[in-house]
């Protein structure tokens, strides 16, 4: 598997995350997802494209005005990667929620799941 491999992965998972309507969101994560990939974090584990659409819409509705962004380079080995990023405010550049995915590809580089890790988060009212 080549580097390019694990980034155009790595960019197609970003383009679900930023994509701006439902619609863009559903395809994004067509591209980007297996039939039954899997999304897992501290607050939600859920498999297929619908949920995993449902948690990226979930995601803009609690931080509208804001996108997700690499905070690294993407590492790479066999059939998994690893990449830090950040939630970053697209108004004044702030970016209160960062964390740390690794995935695992199919063969045909789409993601078999994702687990990820919040480094950051911001202070509970």
């Amino acid at each position: 598997m080549s580097e390019n491999r694990y980034e155009t992965a790595v960019a197609r998972y970003f383009a679900a995350w930023n994509a701006p309507s439902a619609e863009d969101v559903a395809k994004a994560v067509a591209d980007a997802w297996t039939e039954d990939g899997s999304y897992t974090d501290p607050l939600v584990d859920v498999r297929g494209h619908d949920a995993v659409a449902a948690v990226i819409a979930g995601a803009h509705e609690q931080f509208p005005g804001f996108e997700f962004r690499p905070s690294g380079p993407v590492d790479g080995n066999h059939h998994i990667a690893r990449f830090g990023w950040e939630l970053v405010s697209v108004a004044d550049g702030s970016a209160p929620v960062a964390g740390f995915d690794v995935i695992t590809l199919a063969e045909d580089g789409r993601i078999e799941s994702v687990a990820g890790f919040l480094d950051r988060v911001p202070p509970t009212a």
